[in-house]
Formats: C-alpha cells, sequence, structure tokens
C-alpha cells in the first residue's frame, strides 16, 4: 500500500537520507517570560533510518517533551529539528500536521480512543481525513495484523486494555508511516499483556522497515532496541549500544 499523500512543495525533503531524526541544539522553553521553565536544554539526537531506539530517564527528565517535538506535535524553542525529511522548525502548526501524514505514527500509554466509534471506525477514520484511499479496507487489514480480525464492529468499552491497545498500534501504523513514536506503551497494561504488546510493535515496526522511537521504563522493552538513549534534566547523558 502506497497511496499516502505526496508532500506539498512547502513539505520539500531536507534530512540524508540515512538519518530518520536529526536534532541538533534543540531548546523548549514554557511559563511566561517572567516564570520561564526550561524542559529541554540544548538537545542532541540522530537517529539512522529503519533503527529502533529506547530513551530511558527519570519522570521530569524531558523525555515525553522531546518525543513531542520530535513528533511535531510541540514546537522546539531553539535548535534545529528534521524529521522524516523535513525541517519542522520552518512549520506552523497546520503545516506540521500535514507533515506527520502518512509519514509519523504515534502510540501513547492511554489509548485515546473515541469511545463512540468501533475498533474499525477509529483506525480508519483518521485515514480517511488524512486523504488516504480505501480507508476502512486499509483498517480492516491492519486490525486483521495486530490480532483484531473478530472484533472490528466493538466499541472500546467492549475490548479489554489490551486490546484496546492493539487498536491504537494499528491506527498508529495503517499509513505505513516512515517513524512510530511511542510513549510508555505498555504503562497502563499487565506484565503478560505488556510482553505481547511490545512483541507485537517490533514486529509490526519490522514488517513496515519504520524507525522507532520509545519512551519507556520497561528493561525488556529496551532490550529490544538497538540502542538505548538516557536523558536527565532536559539532556542526553548518555548513549548506549
Amino acid at each position: 500500500m502506497t497511496d499516502a499523500p505526496r508532500p506539498s512543495p512547502d513539505l520539500a525533503p531536507s534530512l540524508a537520507p540515512n538519518l530518520a531524526i536529526a536534532a541538533h541544539n534543540v531548546t523548549l522553553t514554557l511559563g511566561s517570560d517572567k516564570a520561564p521553565v526550561e524542559i529541554l536544554r540544548g538537545v542532541d539526537l540522530e537517529v539512522a533510518a529503519g533503527t529502533s531506539v529506547a530513551l530511558l530517564g527519570p519522570s521530569g527528565s524531558g523525555k515525553s517533551s522531546l518525543m513531542a517535538v520530535l513528533a511535531g506535535l510541540e514546537r522546539a524553542s531553539g535548535g534545529t529539528v528534521r524529521v522524516a525529511g523535513l525541517d519542522f522548525g520552518t512549520m506552523d502548526e497546520d503545516a506540521l500536521a500535514r507533515a506527520r501524514r502518512g509519514r509519523i505514527g504515534i502510540v501513547l500509554q492511554a489509548f485515546h480512543l473515541l469511545p463512540t466509534m468501533t475498533a474499525l471506525e477509529n483506525v480508519a477514520v483518521p485515514l480517511e481525513l488524512a486523504g488516504i484511499a480505501e480507508p476502512f479496507a486499509r483498517a480492516a487489514a491492519e486490525l486483521e495484523a495486530v490480532g483484531l480480525g473478530h472484533r472490528l464492529t466493538h466499541y472500546p468499552a467492549q475490548l479489554s486494555g489490551g486490546e484496546q491497545q492493539r487498536v491504537a498500534i494499528a491506527r498508529a501504523m495503517a499509513s505505513e508511516p516512515a517513524i512510530i513514536f511511542a510513549d510508555e506503551p505498555t504503562g497502563n497494561l499487565d506484565t503478560a499483556t505488556g510482553h505481547a504488546i511490545i512483541e507485537l510493535i517490533f514486529a509490526r515496526r519490522a514488517a513496515l522497515g519504520a524507525t522507532l522511537l520509545i519512551i519507556t521504563h520497561d528493561p525488556e522493552l529496551a532490550d529490544h532496541c538497538d540502542r538505548v538513549v538516557t536523558m536527565h534534566d532536559g539532556r542526553i547523558e548518555e548513549r548506549a549500544a
């Protein structure tokens, strides 16, 4: 399936093909001018295309904020951010939203499924809004791939936590994104279900050949990754193979 929308002229590629992510001296400051809060303090991170990276660190270290910047959900205060071939630093919110479509998939700890939509609709409607062809057929195929082909017409309240996260994974991956961001995807799940979700995320990533950046406190999940990057106090503290 290769019918993701083509980039418009203002989304021209600007990243070396071997790098999925290139962030240099990235800062993020929130709050008011009188009481600024430094969240990211000069982060440098490069991620090769097709690799997996675990981002570790204590609560408040800036992990989720960094992911939000790299996923185009938050604009950096300074530095350069190039993701999926695009210069995020030059884009406004509308351009960032267009940039995410078909390029970036996001899985969060909270499933964020719409309760009034079935599993199939939760996956298909974002595809439809993005202008991707045959959204319901594609959504059904992705739900089948994550083991929920028999639950297409069920609503979130009728699904277990693990099943809801499978729907969220299907939603993130149905557009065949080049990059997948996952923030504590097993945080709301029991151990056995979490193990199954870990295996599923990595299996679907491998099938797509996508780059994966995953925030986790789970050593088992981190061990699945090609690299481990640790953050502390808004900075990259160390890198481990």
